[in-house]
């Protein structure tokens, strides 16, 4: 929903735009590589419900394989409630629903388009041991693993630093993962050093306007890479 502000606590207030979108950050980074060019797989569980039918179609629709999409009558197709005022602004509410029931057999079924990746990406919009378990079967079939740690956890289990060929996370996800606020790049820097002892061959800190900082055990010196100006519209 837009409104000009933000309801306070018991408010009703009028806003001037409704619109459901498709989402998730799974989804969209499923999207966003089949469009530039890349033969994309999602696996992941939606609800037995409208929203789930019309996610199935959507992707099918942007051209990703919709094989290991689960549908489930045990829970609601996981979504997000979003207001945003005419700053930008947003306050958000996350459902994962049927997310959470996406387990160890389901990544069984699916071990074949797995271990036949070139590149897997996981993230915690799942179980994180769920997460865990097929970077862990794509490390073993020598396939590339890319981890994005969000939502963030504080107790993330240590095992996804030495299964992430490349640990990409925010200020706000590197913060909570190592206690180090990000101000600037020297700060982006000791995150990525951080990380790199834990065990990740990769680190990429995303920096919003100023784009990304890149370490490795390779390439020790970091590099920054500069994010193009726009004029931010909606941040979701």
């Amino acid at each position: 929903s837009l409104t000009t502000r933000l309801p306070k606590a018991g408010e009703t207030i009028l806003g001037h735009k409704f619109f459901v979108g498709f989402g998730g950050k799974g989804a969209n980074q499923c999207v966003q590589s089949a469009r530039l060019g890349a033969k994309t797989s999602l696996i992941c569980k939606v609800g037995k419900d409208s929203f789930g039918n019309d996610y199935v179609d959507n992707l099918k629709r942007n051209g990703i394989s919709t094989a290991f999409v689960g549908q489930t009558t045990d829970a609601a197709t996981g979504t997000a409630s979003i207001i945003v005022n005419s700053e930008g602004q947003n306050v958000i509410v996350i459902v994962p629903g049927a997310n959470l029931l996406l387990n160890f057999e389901d990544l069984k079924r699916a071990s074949d388009v797995i271990c036949k990746a070139k590149v897997v990406v996981c993230q915690l919009e799942i179980t994180p041991a769920v997460s865990l378990e097929a970077l862990k079967m794509a490390r073993a079939s020598g396939v590339k693993t890319l981890f994005n740690p969000a939502p963030a956890l504080a107790d993330l289990d240590p095992q996804f630093y030495a299964y992430s060929d490349i640990f990409c996370c925010n200020e706000t996800e590197a913060e909570i993962l190592t206690g180090i606020s990000v101000g600037n790049l020297e700060d982006a820097e000791k995150v990525g050093r951080m990380l790199l002892e834990r065990g990740c061959k990769l680190v990429i800190v995303t920096l919003g306007a100023e784009g990304c900082l890149m370490i490795s055990g390779e390439e020790p010196i970091p590099k920054h890479v500069p994010a193009g100006k726009v004029r931010a519209v909606d941040t979701t």
